[in-house]
């Protein structure tokens, strides 16, 4: 692609319209599919946190895993 056209495009993307366009396809898109699923017998989705505010007090130094050493 030329130069020009990568420059307008990002431009075009960087954008605050471009982020509400594509917010409202992606909810359009999961709303359709969750139409599909529970017309086909699914258990529609439990609500889930998206994300969780934490204090860095409660934020332990040591990582959390399920690997156990040889």
């Amino acid at each position: 692609m030329q130069p020009d056209f990568e420059k307008a495009f990002g431009d075009f993307i960087d954008r605050r319209e471009y982020d509400r366009a594509e917010n409202a396809l992606f909810s359009m898109v999961r709303i359709a599919f969750t139409a599909g699923w529970r017309a086909a017998g699914g258990d529609p989705p439990k609500p889930h946190k998206i994300f969780e505010l934490v204090h860095k007090s409660d934020i332990s130094d040591e990582i959390e895993t399920d690997i156990t050493p040889d």
